[in-house]
């Protein structure tokens, strides 16, 4: 979980991955990043001894996270969205 979201939510253990939307346990089929993420998570759930423990998976995201996020989104808006996008631009 995105560090920010997790401590707005009061996550009482908190594994920090900087991963897009989606994408909590890495880049699709990298399987090697996939345990990396679940072994730090099954360590800090047995053994963090306060509420709001927090430790951070060193691991840097292949492409910057902007162009991740862009890359996520469809080419074209939902009609919801284009509608919310039109009102908010007057």
């Amino acid at each position: 979980m995105m560090p920010s979201v997790a401590e707005d939510r009061r996550a009482p253990r908190i594994v920090g991955v900087e991963f897009p939307f989606g994408h909590a346990f890495g880049v699709a089929g990298d399987r090697a990043m996939h345990r990396r993420v679940l072994e730090l998570a099954l360590r800090v759930l047995a053994g963090a001894q306060a509420f709001g423990t927090r430790v951070d998976l060193d691991v840097e995201w292949p492409v910057p996270l902007r162009e991740a996020y862009r890359s996520w989104q469809p080419k074209e808006p939902s009609p919801i969205v284009k509608r919310l996008l039109e009102l908010r631009n007057g």
